[in-house]
């Protein structure tokens, strides 16, 4: 009984000790394989390679599945209250997770009762749509305008352009470290720093485009809804602008007499001058011409 319940133990423990062994064996031929059909620089250098193919990863271009739009959309309503419909679009901002960018508002004067409004607002480009339609239950659309720009071709040039750079840099870098006179060390180092000023810029510029695909802008110009007859102003303030325009009117007429006595006074001696020639010629005329004043007494005696 003791031999029959042995047996099987031992034939068990024999064959997990041979499919250990068989497993163990053919991994290890794996990665004999393995280093078999890599080159031997290859073995020797996986971080190089690693990082070889991650800037590879990074320099592809841009995927142009889809169109890279720049969309910019423009909205025009009339609404009842101007403030409660401010308030409104607030709460769509927050909603959408989108920023308030500018607000503009100007007040109603006497000459011009409507009180007017302009909100830019920026949207995540998925939400244009949806967004717009609850701007547009605000009021009603006077006017409604979206444009789009693609601009695809210009982030493949920049993406291409600043791999291209990075490559440059890289390899001045290199140059740089080998170098071994001064003036070639400073020489290297004045064309790394400009090529490393040209990345930023076209890196700066890169990164707007792709901000600007991935949020669109959005106009909004509101315009309160005002009847066709103005109200009467009340008794009190016609009096109080009559009041006004009449000292106003007063004022402005003393004003200008006093700038005529001012200027009188100013040019009184060329007046001066003027009057006694006027006053000499006079005199003289009278004394200087007996003619005219004898005519009648001659006429007379005969």
């Amino acid at each position: 009984m003791y031999t029959s319940t042995k047996l099987p133990h031992t034939s068990a423990l024999f064959v997990s000790a041979l499919l250990g062994g068989f497993i163990f064996t053919s991994c290890a031929s794996s990665e004999r394989l393995a280093n078999k059909a890599l080159p031997p620089s290859a073995t020797g250098g996986a971080a190089n390679q690693a990082s070889s193919i991650s800037q590879k990863a990074e320099a592809a271009p841009i995927n142009r599945s889809r169109p890279q739009l720049i969309k910019k959309a423009a909205i025009s309503l009339t609404v009842t209250s101007v403030d409660q419909t401010i308030d409104a679009v607030s709460q769509i901002i927050n909603k959408q997770q989108g920023d308030l960018i500018g607000l503009k508002q100007q007040q109603p004067k006497s000459d011009n009762p409507r009180y007017t409004a302009t909100i830019q607002l920026r949207i995540p480009e998925n939400r244009l749509e949806p967004t717009l339609e609850e701007l547009a239950k605000l009021g009603t659309i006077d006017s409604r305008n979206i444009t789009a720009e693609d601009v695809g071709d210009r982030l493949v040039d920049f993406q291409a352009r600043l791999t291209n750079l990075q490559k440059t840099e890289a390899n001045l870098q290199k140059i740089m470290d080998r170098a071994g006179s001064v003036r070639d060390v400073l020489s290297v180092a004045q064309e790394l720093s400009n090529v490393r000023q040209t990345i930023e810029q076209i890196d700066a510029q890169l990164k707007s485009l792709q901000n600007q695909v991935a949020y669109s802008t959005i106009t909004l110009n509101l315009e309160a809804a005002v009847s066709s007859t103005s109200p009467q102003p009340a008794f009190g303030l016609q009096v109080q602008e009559t009041w006004n325009n009449s000292t106003h009117s007063l004022s402005a007429f003393s004003v200008g007499l006093l700038k005529l006595g001012i200027w009188l006074i100013v040019y009184s001696p060329y007046l001066l001058i003027f009057a006694a020639l006027v006053y000499g010629f006079k005199h003289w005329r009278q004394n200087h011409s007996p003619r005219l004043t004898q005519t009648p007494e001659s006429t007379s005696s005969e």
